[in-house]
C-alpha cells in the first residue's frame, strides 16, 4: 500500500506543472433544503465502534513524545489505557505517566491513513469533549501524499478542536469554544491559518455531552458544522483579471498554495484549490497542554483536572461523499441562507498577485537607509562586517572600514553573499533606464586613507563579473573628490558605463573603495545607492480649480446636477453636490458618455501612490446618523472591482465638520490590497451612505491620484491660483500682483501692473529653496501660458520679453515674446509656447527653473496692464 502511495504521489506531483489559475465555487443555494436531509450523501466509511477492540484495519496508533510539534506534555502510545472501544464508543483517555517517563502524560492518536483516504466529502464525528485547563482534543485531517510538501505547504483542516473546556476565567464564564480551521501557506515560521470559533446555543458545554461535529469539503470550498448549524464557510481565493487576462487583485481572499513548478522549478503562489485538492486521511488524539492551551485561559496544565484522567468519546466517524459528482464533492451541499455572509465566510490569508508589469522601466534602490536583503552590504577581502550606523544628516547608514588587507566595499547581489532569509540574488537589468538613468550615491570620508596619495575609485560589475568598469571617483557627472567630513553626492550615467563596457543587463556589485592596497585607516559612510532615472509623475487631477472633462462631475441617481462654486481665495472654484430624497451616490467618472471613457493606469505607483482629496460639508444630512463613505471603483473590460470604506478611514481618520475643509488620503496600496484593479480606475465617489443622504450639500476640490514621491516634470504655476510655493512677484517696483477675476473660460487670472518707476519685471518666483526639475520631459516638452494686454504702456512700439532663470539667476534665458506665438494685441488673449530644448540649447539648466516671467522692455513698460493664466511646464 505505501508503495503505491508513493507511486501515486509522483504521478501527482508530475501534475502540478503549470496548474494555477482560481476556481469559481458554484454553489447553488438553491439546490438544497436545509432542513431535509441531502439524498445524494452516499456513506463511504465509517466507523461505529461497536465492537470490542480498535479496528486496526481503519485506525492506526502513533506511538511518539515528539509533542506534536507543539511542544505538547504527553507521549502518544498504543496501550489499551490510553485508547479502547466500550459501550458502544472510543474512549481516547489523557493519564499522568509513570514516574521517570519522557513528559508527564499519556495519551493516544490515531489515524487512518492508507486505511481511510478520501478527496472531498462530509467527515462527521459525534463526541462528548474532555475538559480542564490543559485539555485539547482534535478531529482534523492531513494530506496523505504531500504533494505540495511539507506541513503546511499541502494543508491541514482542523474539523474541530477545542481548549481548556468549562475552565472558569475571573469573571466565572467558563470555555466552551469549539474552534474550526485551516493551516496552508509557506514553510513554517511563515505559515498561514484562517478559521473561527463557535459557542453551541444556551450556554450549553461541549464537555457535557456528545454534540456532532462535521465539515463539508468541496473543490474551491469547506463548510463547518456542529450539531447541523453551518458556523463557518472557507474558500479558495478567487483571481480578478484586467482586460489582458493578468491576475491584478482578489476578488475573495481566501487560502493559497506556495510550492516548486515541476516545469520551471520555480517557487510559485497559487489562488485555486491547492493544497485542499488531494486526498486527506482524518486523525483523533487528546494531547495535553502545549502552546496554545498552555498560553490561554487560566495558562500551563492543571494537574488535579488530569489526576485521574481526562477522557475523549467518541460515539461514531463517518464519511460520505456526494453521489453527484465524486471528482469535485459539488452536488450535495447542505446550507443555509447567509452562509456566505460576512457572519460566516472566513477571510482567508492569501497575498495579493503582484501588480501587473509597467511599461514604465522601474528604478532600483540599493540602499536608502533600509537594508535590502537582495543587496547586502560587503566587504569583498577584508574581514569586516559593514555597520548600520546614525549619522545626524542622512539616519541610518552604512560605514565600511579598510584595515590592513587591501580589500574592495560596496553592495552585491550574488547568491553565495545572500544571507538574509527573505533575500534573493536580484541582478539587475538597467537596460531601460540608458537613455536618462545613472548609479547614483551619497558618500561620506569619516577617516582618510593613510596614503594621502590613494585614489578613490567606483566600480560596477555584471553578469557574475563576464564585464566590469572600474573608474575613479572623480570620473563622475559630479567632478568631485571626497573632502573628510563632508557628504558629498556622485553619479555615474548608465550610457557612460555602458560606452565603458559594462552590460547594463544584470549588474550585481556596486563599489566605492580606495585604490586597492592604499586604502588602510580608511572609514567611509554611503547611502542613498540606486540606479535610477528621473521618474516622471504618473498622476491625475481630477478635479483642481475647475472641471476636467475626463472626469465628469457626476450624480448617478438623483436629480440634482453637481455644480461649480467659487468657495474662497485658497479654493477657488470648487466641485459642489447636493442630495435630495433619491437616493444616490456622486463624484467624478470617466467611462464612457460620462467622461472620457479612458481609465487611469495607476500601476507604475502602487508602492507609494495616493488618492487624495479635499472635502467641506456645506450641510450635512438630515439624517443624524448618515455615515460619510469613500467609493473607488476600476473596469478593465467586462470586469469591475470596487472598494467602499468610510470616509474616516483615510489617513488622518476625521469626520467631516460641517463648514470645515478637510484632507482625506487613501494609499493605493490600501485600495489594491483590498480588491481595486489599479491599472483601470474610472470612477471616484464621495457620498453620504445609501439612502441617508437627503439634505446634504457638500463640496470636492484638488481631487488627484499621484505619487508624492515621484518627480513631477509637469508643473503647473498658475491655473486659476498660483501653485504652492510659488508666488506672482513684482522684481524691482514694489508693486502687488493680482489674482483677478475675467470672464470664461478663463476665470481668476494673474494680472500685472507697471503704472510708475522705478522699471521692473514681473511674472512667478517659487519660494526659497523650491525649483522645478524638467530633465525628465527634456525632448518632448514646453513652457506655455496664455496672455492678453489689458492696457497698453503708453511708449509706443514697445517690444514684449519671455524670460525664465534657475535658482540665483545661475542659468537665464532671454527671448522675445514673438519666439513663442504672435505679438501682443490688446485685448486679445494669445497662447506662447517655447519648447525645453530650445530653452536648454539656450543655456538654461532645466533641472532648477526657479523664476519665469513676462514683461514689456526695460523702460518702455509704464502704463501696462496685463494678464496670464495657464502657466505650465508640461509634456507636449
Amino acid at each position: 500500500m505505501k508503495q503505491l502511495s508513493a507511486l501515486t504521489a509522483v504521478l501527482m506531483a508530475a501534475g502540478l506543472a503549470g496548474c494555477g489559475g482560481d476556481v469559481a465555487t458554484n454553489t447553488d443555494v438553491n439546490a438544497v433544503n436545509p432542513t431535509e436531509p441531502v439524498s445524494d450523501w452516499q456513506l463511504v466509511w465509517s466507523d461505529e465502534f461497536d465492537g470490542s477492540s480498535i479496528d486496526s484495519n481503519k485506525w492506526t496508533h502513533e506511538v511518539n513524545c515528539a509533542g506534536g510539534g507543539n511542544n505538547e506534555k504527553q507521549c502518544y502510545t498504543d496501550s489499551a489505557d490510553n485508547a479502547f472501544v466500550a459501550d458502544g464508543k472510543l474512549h481516547i483517555v489523557a493519564l499522568p505517566a509513570p514516574e521517570g517517563s519522557p513528559l508527564p502524560y499519556t495519551s493516544a492518536r490515531l489515524n487512518t491513513k492508507y486505511q481511510g483516504d478520501f478527496k472531498y466529502g462530509r467527515f462527521e464525528m459525534r463526541a462528548k469533549l474532555p475538559s480542564g485547563q490543559g485539555a485539547w482534543p482534535a478531529f482534523w485531517m492531513l494530506p496523505t501524499d504531500e504533494v505540495y510538501g511539507g506541513w503546511p505547504k499541502s494543508g491541514e483542516i482542523d474539523i474541530m478542536e477545542a481548549v481548556n473546556l468549562k475552565t472558569v476565567n475571573a469573571e466565572g464564564v467558563a470555555e466552551a469554544n469549539v474552534h474550526g480551521t485551516l493551516h496552508y501557506g509557506r514553510d513554517f515560521p511563515n505559515n498561514e491559518s484562517s478559521g473561527k470559533a463557535y459557542l453551541l446555543p444556551d450556554d450549553i458545554n461541549p464537555a457535557d455531552d456528545f454534540h456532532t461535529y462535521a465539515i463539508e469539503w468541496q473543490e474551491g470550498e469547506i463548510r463547518w458544522y456542529v450539531d447541523g448549524y453551518l458556523y463557518q464557510t472557507q474558500r479558495a481565493s478567487q483571481l480578478r483579471r484586467n482586460a489582458d487576462g493578468i491576475p491584478v487583485s482578489l476578488s475573495h481572499r481566501g487560502w493559497f498554495a506556495e510550492y516548486f513548478n515541476i516545469a520551471s522549478g520555480e517557487l510559485e503562489t497559487q489562488w485555486n484549490a491547492a493544497p485542499f485538492d488531494q486526498r486527506f486521511h482524518l486523525l483523533l488524539n487528546l494531547a495535553v497542554g502545549g502552546n496554545w492551551p498552555e498560553n490561554v485561559n487560566n495558562l500551563g496544565i492543571d494537574a488535579e483536572a488530569f489526576a485521574d484522567g481526562q477522557t475523549y468519546e467518541i460515539d461514531y466517524v463517518r464519511v460520505y461523499q456526494c453521489g453527484q459528482d465524486l471528482d469535485s464533492g459539488k452536488g450535495c451541499e447542505t446550507i443555509r441562507a447567509g452562509y456566505d455572509d460576512a457572519e460566516t465566510l472566513v477571510e482567508g490569508k492569501a497575498p495579493n498577485p503582484p501588480p501587473p508589469p509597467s511599461s514604465i522601466p522601474q528604478n532600483l534602490t540599493i540602499f536608502s537607509g533600509t537594508p535590502n536583503p537582495n543587496w547586502p552590504a560587503w566587504d569583498c577581502c577584508g574581514g569586516s562586517t559593514p555597520a548600520l550606523v546614525d549619522d545626524a544628516e542622512f539616519g541610518s547608514v552604512y560605514e565600511f572600514v579598510v584595515g590592513a588587507q587591501p580589500t574592495v566595499n560596496g553592495f552585491i547581489s550574488r547568491t553565495e553573499f545572500i544571507t538574509d532569509e527573505n533575500g534573493q540574488a536580484s541582478p539587475f537589468d538597467a537596460t531601460g533606464l540608458i537613455e536618462r538613468g545613472s548609479i547614483s550615491f551619497d558618500m561620506q570620508v569619516v577617516s582618510p586613507p593613510n596614503d594621502t596619495a590613494s585614489t578613490w575609485m567606483f566600480k560596477v560589475e555584471s553578469d557574475n563579473s563576464f564585464t566590469a568598469v572600474e573608474i575613479p571617483l572623480t570620473n563622475g557627472s559630479d567632478g568631485v573628490a571626497p573632502v573628510t567630513g563632508q557628504w558629498q553626492t556622485y553619479s555615474f550615467p548608465l550610457q557612460m558605463l555602458a560606452d565603458a563596457g559594462l552590460d547594463l543587463a544584470a549588474i550585481d556589485v556596486v563599489m566605492v573603495f580606495p585604490a586597492w592596497t592604499t586604502g588602510e585607516g580608511a572609514v567611509y559612510r554611503v547611502t542613498n545607492v540606486q540606479i535610477a532615472q528621473p521618474v516622471e509623475n504618473i498622476a491625475v487631477d481630477i478635479y483642481t480649480d475647475g472641471e476636467n472633462a475626463a472626469w465628469a462631475m457626476w450624480n448617478c441617481c438623483g436629480n440634482n446636477e453637481p455644480t461649480e462654486q467659487f468657495d474662497d481665495e485658497a479654493h477657488g472654484l470648487v466641485a459642489e453636490f447636493s442630495i435630495g430624497a433619491e437616493p444616490t451616490v456622486v463624484g467624478f467618472n470617466s467611462r464612457e458618455n460620462i467622461g472620457a471613457g479612458e481609465p487611469f493606469d495607476a500601476s507604475a505607483i502602487l508602492a507609494n501612490g495616493l488618492v487624495q482629496f479635499e472635502m467641506k460639508v456645506v450641510n450635512a444630512p438630515t439624517n443624524p446618523d448618515s455615515s460619510w463613505m469613500f467609493k473607488i471603483e476600476a473596469t478593465a473590460g467586462e470586469t469591475l472591482s470596487a472598494v467602499e470604506v468610510p470616509l474616516s478611514n483615510g489617513s488622518g481618520g476625521v469626520e467631516p465638520v460641517t463648514g470645515e475643509w478637510a484632507t482625506y488620503t487613501f494609499s493605493l496600496q490600501s485600495l489594491f490590497d483590498a480588491g481595486l484593479d489599479i491599472s483601470a480606475i474610472d470612477v471616484l465617489m464621495v457620498f453620504p451612505a445609501w439612502g441617508t443622504g437627503d439634505g446634504a450639500v457638500f463640496r470636492l476640490d484638488n481631487v488627484r491620484i499621484f505619487d508624492p514621491n515621484a518627480v513631477n516634470s509637469e508643473i503647473t504655476l498658475f491655473r486659476h491660483n498660483v501653485a504652492s510655493n510659488w508666488k506672482l512677484w513684482d522684481c524691482c517696483a514694489g508693486s502687488t500682483p493680482q489674482r483677478v477675476f475675467t470672464d470664461e473660460p478663463y476665470g481668476a487670472v494673474a494680472q500685472f501692473e507697471i503704472l510708475g518707476s522705478p522699471e521692473t519685471v514681473l511674472g512667478f518666483q517659487a519660494d526659497t529653496d523650491v525649483s522645478h526639475d524638467a530633465s525628465a520631459i527634456l525632448g518632448n516638452g514646453a513652457v506655455r501660458f496664455d496672455m492678453r494686454v489689458v492696457g497698453a504702456p503708453s511708449a509706443p512700439d514697445v517690444e514684449w520679453f519671455f524670460k525664465i532663470e534657475s535658482s540665483g539667476a545661475a542659468t537665464a534665458v532671454e527671448l522675445p515674446l514673438t519666439a513663442g506665438g504672435p505679438a501682443p494685441v490688446t485685448g486679445e488673449w494669445a497662447t506662447y509656447t517655447f519648447s525645453l530644448q530650445s530653452l536648454f540649447d539656450a543655456g538654461l539648466d532645466i533641472s532648477d527653473i526657479n523664476v519665469l516671467m513676462v514683461f514689456p522692455g526695460w523702460g518702455t513698460g509704464q502704463g501696462a496692464v496685463y494678464q496670464i493664466d495657464n502657466v505650465e511646464i508640461s509634456k507636449n
